[in-house]
């Protein structure tokens, strides 16, 4: 009894040791990229850049209006694409797609929306939030020792989040989730870390990974708290 009692005091001692580390490890991530202060400010979010889809070029711009709703414009040979997500809500504007009106998104697609206007990010008071964190170890990720952290969801979707060891940016997200009933894995790559407006420090060029598809972004402009028109969000009738 008393082994058993010492085993269960010990691996009490090492949960709370990784718990820690966990949360130590997300707070120099959070101190990377300018403080927990100057993304605790963030309200709107302008970006202006180049996609590159099957390695033809798409400008595009997106706006953010933090916790409320997100639209992205872009221009991919010729044909205007536009994707928005409010609150419970969305609609797209796709002729590559067969669906050259503006039209709202079906119920399976609208539960990526809330990911696309947080722009304080999964780690912010993820445990207010109801998720959990974990560290998981060490790795290596192009060259780098990075800490791998998963983050688990209220609604099971998992984020497995790859924090580079030396600077404390964040190199990898894989987010696991589903939609329509079937799994997903979109796997996001942020590189070319630089300082904005308001003195954080945030990736412009991201790589996102579907089954069968890479979009690479770069951004020119990145402006935070910049004034948006809420009705830019509004769908237009037809």
């Amino acid at each position: 009894m008393k082994k058993l009692m010492s085993l269960s005091i010990a691996l009490l001692v090492i949960a709370q040791s990784y718990a820690q580390t966990a949360d130590e490890v997300v707070n120099k991530y959070f101190d990377a990229i300018g403080g927990k202060a100057k993304m605790e400010a963030f309200k709107t979010m302008y970006t202006e850049g180049e996609m590159s889809i099957m390695n033809n070029p798409a400008p595009f711009a997106s706006s953010v209006i933090d916790g409320k709703a997100s639209k992205t414009e872009m221009d991919f040979n010729g044909q205007k694409i536009i994707n928005c997500y409010t609150v419970g809500a969305g609609w797209t504007v796709n002729p590559l797609a067969g669906v050259p009106d503006p039209t709202p998104l079906p119920a399976s697609q609208i539960g990526m929306g809330p990911m696309t206007y947080d722009l304080k990010g999964p780690f912010y008071n993820y445990a207010a939030k109801g998720y959990k964190l974990e560290l998981e170890g060490k790795e290596k990720f192009n060259g780098a020792d990075v800490f791998k952290l998963k983050l688990t969801t209220k609604d099971s979707v998992e984020m497995d989040s790859y924090i580079d060891a030396a600077s404390y940016y964040q190199l990898k997200l894989v987010i696991k989730t589903k939609v329509s009933g079937q799994p997903l894995e979109i796997a996001m790559v942020t590189s070319d870390y630089r300082k904005v407006s308001n003195g954080s420090t945030l990736p412009f060029v991201t790589e996102v990974s579907y089954p069968g598809l890479t979009i690479t972004s770069t951004s020119k402009i990145i402006e935070v708290n910049k004034d948006i028109d809420p009705a830019i969000f509004v769908m237009p009738k037809k």
